[in-house]
Formats: structure tokens, C-alpha cells, sequence
């Protein structure tokens, strides 16, 4: 159960950065969003094993990163629709 407390904190706090540098800098151009929404998905597939076995580390672990995903994904389509880009690849969505 250690090992699975450690993991999950480890690859929790991993989006921590991304989320204070995408909100600090409030640019969000060289994220993709593909990527973070095959990570949301991951994350689902991942909470919904979590309560399948009751592992309570797993569902709270994927609870905190599902939310800090969420978060980003949100930061890179309010970016994006204020510079008229959603859905574009690359560029600059620098917010002014």
C-alpha cells in the first residue's frame, strides 16, 4: 500500500508546475491539448479501477490528478478561444 501512496503522490504533484506556469505565464501555446486529453482519459479508465477494487490511494490519487488536468485543459481552451484558436496546433496563445 506504501508503494501505491508514493506513485500516486509522485505522479499527483507532477502536474502541480504545469498548472501554476500555464496560470503565471498565462500562455498555454505549446501544450497539446491531444496529449492531455488522452491523460484525462487515462485518469478516468484509472478512478473507475480505483473504486472497482476499493483502492482508496489509487481513487485519490486520480481524484487530485483528474482535477489538475481539468484545470490545465480549462487554462489551454480559454487561452485558446480568446486569441480565436481553438483547435489550432502551436503558436503563440499568450494572453495580454
Amino acid at each position: 500500500m506504501l508503494i501505491g501512496i508514493i506513485a500516486g503522490v509522485l505522479t499527483t504533484v507532477a502536474f502541480i508546475p504545469q498548472v501554476v506556469k500555464t496560470w503565471r505565464s498565462r500562455s498555454s501555446g505549446d501544450l497539446s491539448l491531444g496529449m492531455f486529453g488522452m491523460m484525462v482519459t487515462g485518469v478516468l479508465f484509472w478512478l473507475t479501477y480505483g473504486f472497482l477494487t476499493r483502492d482508496l490511494p489509487i481513487i485519490l490519487a486520480n481524484i487530485v490528478t483528474l482535477s489538475l488536468q481539468l484545470t490545465v485543459v480549462g487554462l489551454i481552451l480559454t487561452h485558446r478561444r480568446r486569441h480565436g484558436t481553438v483547435g489550432v496546433q502551436g503558436g503563440d496563445h499568450t494572453l495580454n
